[in-house]
């Protein structure tokens, strides 16, 4: 058992892709975590397919390293602003936080709000400028930039005066001074882990005591429940007190708390993470961060306490969604063809499932006899949990993503805010400033380093940003770059620009022709190439006008007695624009839907008869009159 002032426990934090997860690579081969000739995946922490795929970490892990008899527990944490959730709930198992900053790009949207929830808590930050090895490093500016965050959101005498190193996480150093030291090894990193981060303050012999931060799930199991020792100790089979508590009138934090429910558990398993992998212990001790299982149900902030003592912790903060979308059954033709068609039950109990641990999400059943409501906090954060129930070989419709909107005291509508920040090409900006601005967005801050590319500030509400993205790739031919952040609730700016195009409906279904593409790509951009099968209602394409075109893609080309020998030679055919899961949940209009399945991503009408859909319109119409 490692003594307490020998543990150091901290978080890496940054913007998406400024190189945490990168690091810890690096980390781990600078304390000879492996033999020399063992073979080690890039960005071992990301264990997860998509996480892989996608470049990103979508759930905070936690992984220990031993250096010079001193044991460092380090949580990874997810840079993407919708998975947020993650780092404002880990920042409380630790006590100083290693903040990086890219040295080109400085500090971007989620540098500066998992920088406001440090400071907040009083920890002590350490600052890595990352990449500085990049040809366009700026790591004297960046440094400059983060330094004014840091007074800008309050940080005191203390935390203002922070340690710095300069490296590139990728090349496995870091130094104190770039210019004098050489650019080789970590030591400058371990040396100021120690130095600078203090030792858990806790208590070892007093009554045990622990808050829960995060939660897994084991299907022999059940919930396991992390967070960090505060006080005491707890042997394996002990029996401890937990206590559930809530924020009264669901989420108001000024309201206050409500201790909600309190038993008497026994401690069935015990865990402690030694590299990357959890090891089960007899015992668990103060300082440390400990996984336990026992309770039949474990939730975030529950507090976890000797039987005979009667201290409760405030509840964490759980972040509320901010936008929702209906997942339903897929009622289309090709349902079960291609994966598990499944039913509405088997949604719920998947979605439920999936509520165990991600504690983000929101599942409403509001009656509807073919789907439920779910709730998150952005469309990447619904698009990932859609993509896994997809790769699990489960077919399902998604409907548009759709914002949740507040009312305040007086009776106002409140919508969700983000903050957009946008690096583009001079010569582009007019074309964003435009399109933004019919999106309701607001210019706030423009800054020129003289580099040909600007920096643009907006502040806009989120439904603005919802089928933004592809719009943006293409006004600025794929070379700008943009990220956002929710910041709160504000008033409603009306209605906002949707999209311009309409769809390209399919009336009949059967297998699409050449014949008949060749003649609808001079009116449209297609999703589908030739021989491919497609049904009434199907969305075969985006119409160059912004109303919707009936077509019939299967129609054949009429026989003579003439032959050729090169009459289905597809060769005036277009490459056709092949969705992917999440352009296709920005693209759609709110009477569409997205089929997933294991093989396909299509788009289709949510009613596919075209006379029944004129009927629900005319419907809607007459009740909106």
């Amino acid at each position: 058992m490692t003594p307490v002032d020998k543990i150091r426990n901290l978080a890496i934090i940054a913007h998406i892709d400024h190189g945490k997860t990168t690091l810890i690579d690096s980390i781990f081969r600078s304390a000879k975590f492996f033999r020399d000739n063992q073979q080690v995946e890039e960005r071992m922490m990301d264990n997860n397919e998509i996480e892989r795929e996608r470049g990103i970490t979508i759930r905070s892990k936690h992984c220990t390293v031993h250096w010079n008899d001193y044991l460092i527990n380090i949580i990874d944490t997810p840079g993407h602003a919708d998975f947020s959730g993650e780092v404002e709930r880990v920042l409380s198992m630790v006590d100083s936080v290693l903040l990086l900053v890219d040295a080109n790009e400085g500090p971007m949207p989620q540098t500066r709000y998992v920088l406001m929830r440090a400071l907040r808590l009083g920890l002590k930050p350490i600052v890595i400028v990352n990449k500085v090895d990049r040809p366009n490093a700026q790591p004297d500016s960046a440094l400059d930039k983060t330094f004014d965050l840091f007074l800008e959101l309050g940080a005191n005498d203390e935390q203002a005066d922070f340690p710095v190193l300069y490296g590139s996480g990728l090349d496995g150093w870091l130094v104190r001074d770039l210019d004098k030291d050489a650019h080789e090894g970590m030591e400058a990193l371990f040396e100021t882990i120690v130095e600078k981060v203090p030792p858990p303050d806790v208590d070892q012999e007093g009554p045990f005591l622990m808050q829960i931060s995060s939660i897994a799930w084991n299907d022999y199991i059940g919930r396991i429940g992390c967070g960090r020792v505060l006080r005491g100790k707890l042997k394996k089979g002990q029996t401890f007190r937990q206590t559930m508590t809530a924020w009264k009138e669901a989420g108001n934090l000024l309201a206050g708390w409500d201790e909600v429910e309190k038993t008497n558990e026994k401690a069935v398993h015990l865990w402690e993470t030694r590299g990357l992998e959890r090891a089960e212990v007899d015992e668990i001790s103060a300082g440390d961060i400990v996984w336990i299982a026992g309770p039949a149900e474990i939730g975030i902030g529950d507090t976890f306490a000797a039987v005979d003592c009667d201290e409760v912790l405030k509840p964490l903060e759980i972040e509320e969604p901010t936008v929702s979308m209906f997942f339903l059954v897929n009622d289309g033709p090709f349902g079960g063809d291609e994966g598990n068609a499944m039913t509405l039950r088997q949604i719920k109990e998947r979605i439920e499932k999936e509520l165990r641990t991600n504690v983000a999400l929101r599942m409403e059943d509001l009656g509807r006899a073919d789907g439920v409501k779910v709730s998150g906090r952005g469309e990447l954060h619904l698009g990932i949990l859609i993509e896994e129930m997809r790769r699990e070989g489960n077919e399902l419709c998604v409907s548009r993503p759709e914002v949740i909107l507040h009312v305040d005291e007086t009776g106002a509508t409140l919508e969700p805010m983000e903050q957009l920040i946008i690096d583009v090409p001079e010569e582009y900006q007019g074309t964003v400033i435009e399109k933004l601005a019919k999106r309701k967005g607001e210019l706030k801050h423009m800054e020129n380093p003289g580099t040909g590319v600007l920096r643009l500030e907006f502040d806009i509400p989120t439904r603005g940003l919802i089928g933004y993205r592809t719009d943006f790739l293409t006004d600025t031919r794929g070379l700008g770059i943009m990220s956002s952040r929710f910041i709160g609730y504000g008033p409603w700016k009306g209605e906002v620009a949707s999209r311009t195009r309409g769809s390209l409906v399919s009336m009949e279904g059967g297998q699409s022709t050449s014949y008949q593409l060749e003649n609808l790509q001079q009116r449209a951009t297609l999703f589908i190439g030739a021989n491919e099968k497609v049904y009434e209602g199907q969305i075969v394409g985006e119409n160059s006008r912004p109303e919707d075109m009936p077509c019939n893609p299967t129609k054949k080309k009429a026989m003579t007695n003439h032959r050729s020998a090169t009459k289905e030679v597809d060769t005036g055919l277009k490459v056709p624009r092949k969705m992917g899961l999440d352009a296709a949940l920005e693209w759609i209009s709110d009477d569409e839907l997205v089929e997933v399945t294991p093989q396909s991503i299509r788009l289709r009408k949510a009613i596919l008869n075209a006379e029944n859909r004129k009927q629900a319109q005319k419907k809607q119409l007459a009740m909106a009159g």
